[in-house]
C-alpha cells in the first residue's frame, strides 16, 4: 500500500525515537554496574533463547543464507559475546595506575544510532543492542528495508526484557519506516553521538559523511593462501566450512585461493573431492552474466544463494554435492569478476610460483577492494606467517582456520564481533573488532607529579652570543 508522504512520516518518527533515546539514556546513565550487567546478562539469555525463532525469520524475509546457519550466528552474538564482554570494565572507574597517578573513567558516548543489513540482521542486532547496553548507550536501530521484520523482532525481543527489568523505555528502539531520508535524519540528528555501520560501501560513506562520529566497516574481498606446507586437506575442509557458512554472507568469508604451483594439482583435487566445481567454457560465461550488475556491482540476487541456487539462476547442470563453484580467474581487477567479493558460495582460484609471488597476489586482490579488512592463510611456514603478518595490509591475519568463523571469534580468540574495523587503510574509524571499548569516551584524571620551576626573569639572563655561535656553527655544517 502508497504510504502518502512516507519520507516526512520517516523523518519525524525519526527525530522522535532520537528523542525518547536521549532521555532513556539519561535515566540508564544513572543506574550502578552491577544493575546495568545484570540487565545486559538478561538480555544475553533471551536473545539466545530466540535464536532458533529470529534465524529462521531472517531467512524467510531476506531469502539469505541457511537458518541453522544464521542460528550460529545469533548465538554468537549473544552467548559467547556476553561470556566475552561480562567481565569487561567499561563505565565508572575502569583503571587505575597508582604509581602514574592516573585513574581512568569510562563515559557513555550517549544515543547511538545502528545501521544494519540484510545479510546478517538478527545477529548484527543483537550483537550492537548487547554492546551498547553495556556500555551504558541508548540504541535507535535503522533496518535495512528487505529485513525490516525480522530486525523489529529482534529488538521486539530485547524490550521485552527491558521492560521487565525496570530499563526506561525508549533505550533500544526501531525505525519502522526506514526510507534513505529517515536514516539520513539519524545519521545527522544532533543528539546522536555515534554511528554504528554495517552494510555495504555507499552506506558507510555516507555514515562517514554525516558529520556525525561513526564506526563502519568496508568490503571484505578476503584472499586464502594456501602454503605448500600446508595439511591440504584439512585447509579446503576449513575453507569449504567458511565459504558455506550461511552461504558466504559474511563479509569475512574466503573469496579467492591462491596456492603454490607444486601442490596446485593437489589441491585441486581436494577441492573437487570435497565439492568444488570448477566453472569453463559455456557454463563459466553464463554464471558471469548473472554475477553482476551492468555497472559491475555485485548482483543482490545471488548474495547468500547455494550453489544449486546459482546453478539455477544461470541455466547450467552442475555434479550433486556441488557446494562452491570456483573459476580459474585469468586476471585481477574490475573487469575480472571473480576476483571481486562474492558474499555466496563462488570462488576465485589463483596459482603462484611461491609465497612471495603469493604476497603480490594477496595484495592485489586486497586492493581489488578489500583493504584492512582480513586474510586467511593455510602453513606450517612460522617464517612465512610471520611475513604475510608483517606485510599484509589487514586488521585480521587469521592462520589454519575458517576465515569466515575466524574473523568474527567464533573458531579464534578475537573478540566476538559482527562490525570488523578495517583502519585508515580500508576507511575505517577503527581495526577493531568492536566492542564496548569501542562506545564509550574515557576521561582521565591525572595528579601533578612534577612542580615547573620558576624562572627569575632578572636573573635568568639568557646568553645571546652562544646562541648566535650555535646557529653559525649550524649553518657552516649545511653548507
Amino acid at each position: 500500500m502508497y504510504l502518502e508522504d512516507k519520507d516526512l512520516k520517516s523523518i519525524q518518527e525519526a527525530r522522535t525515537l532520537v528523542r525518547n533515546a536521549v532521555i532513556a539514556q539519561k535515566e540508564f546513565a544513572s543506574f550502578n554496574v552491577q544493575r546495568i550487567d545484570e540487565i545486559v546478562k538478561e538480555v544475553a539469555k533471551s536473545t539466545l533463547s530466540a535464536s532458533v525463532e529470529l534465524a529462521k525469520l531472517a531467512h524467510e524475509e531476506t531469502g539469505f543464507g541457511k537458518w541453522q546457519d544464521k542460528v550460529e550466528k545469533n548465538k554468537l552474538a549473544s552467548e559467547k559475546l556476553y561470556e566475552y564482554i561480562k567481565d569487561m570494565k567499561t563505565l565508572g572507574i575502569i583503571n587505575e595506575d597508582k604509581d602514574k597517578k592516573i585513574v581512568e573513567i569510562g563515559t557513555p558516548v550517549g544515543v547511538i544510532t545502528a545501521l544494519i543489513p540484510s545479510t546478517n540482521p538478527t545477529s548484527t542486532t543483537i550483537y550492537k543492542a548487547l554492546i551498547a547496553l553495556k556500555s551504558g548507550n541508548a540504541i535507535v536501530f535503522s533496518p535495512h528495508p528487505s529485513a525490516k521484520n525480522c530486525i523489529s523482532r529482534t529488538v521486539d525481543v530485547i524490550n521485552e526484557v527491558l521492560e521487565k527489568m525496570g530499563a526506561p523505555k525508549g533505550l533500544v528502539s526501531c525505525h519502522s519506516l526506514p526510507t534513505l531520508q529517515g536514516t539520513d535524519e539519524l545519521m545527522k540528528n544532533d543528539n546522536v553521538a555515534l554511528i554504528l555501520a554495517t552494510g555495504g560501501s555507499a552506506m558507510v560513506k555516507a555514515a562517514y559523511s554525516s558529520g556525525t562520529p561513526a564506526l563502519g566497516v568496508g568490503p571484505g574481498n578476503v584472499p586464502a593462501y594456501i602454503e605448500k606446507s600446508a595439511n591440504i586437506k584439512k585447509a579446503i575442509e576449513r575453507i569449504l566450512a567458511s565459504k558455506t557458512f550461511d552461504n558466504g554472507t559474511i563479509c569475512a568469508s574466503e573469496q579467492s585461493i591462491v596456492v603454490d604451483y607444486p601442490i596446485a594439482n593437489q589441491v585441486k583435487e581436494e577441492l573437487i573431492t570435497k565439492g568444488g566445481y570448477f566453472l569453463t567454457g559455456e557454463k563459466l560465461d553464463k554464471v558471469v552474466k548473472i554475477m553482476e550488475r551492468p555497472n559491475g556491482g555485485m548482483n543482490p540476487k545471488i548474495v547468500g544463494k547455494s550453489a544449486n541456487d546459482i546453478a539455477k539462476m544461470a541455466g547450467i547442470d552442475i555434479p550433486v554435492g556441488t557446494k562452491v563453484l570456483v573459476c580459474e580467474e585469468k586476471g585481477i581487477g574490475k573487469q575480472y569478476p571473480f576476483s571481486k567479493e562474492k558474499l555466496t558460495c563462488l570462488l576465485g582460484f589463483f596459482t603462484v610460483s611461491d609465497w612471495k609471488e603469493g604476497c603480490e597476489v594477496s595484495y592485489k586482490l586486497l586492493q581489488n577492494d578489500g583493504m584492512g579488512h582480513s586474510l586467511v592463510i593455510h602453513s606450517e611456514n612460522d617464517d612465512i606467517i610471520r611475513e604475510f603478518a608483517l606485510k599484509k595490509p589487514v586488521s585480521r591475519l587469521l592462520v589454519n582456520t575458517p576465515s569466515s568463523q575466524g574473523a568474527v571469534g567464533i573458531t579464534t580468540n578475537l573478540a566476538p564481533s559482527l562490525t570488523l574495523g578495517c583502519g585508515a587503510i580500508g576507511g575505517s574509524a577503527t581495526s577493531d573488532n568492536v566492542t564496548p571499548m569501542n562506545l564509550i569516551n574515557i576521561r582521565r584524571l591525572a595528579y601533578g607529579v612534577n612542580d615547573m620551576q620558576n624562572n627569575d626573569a632578572a636573573g635568568e639572563q639568557v646568553d645571546v652570543s652562544l646562541i648566535t655561535k650555535l646557529v653559525l656553527e649550524q649553518l657552516k655544517n649545511i653548507k
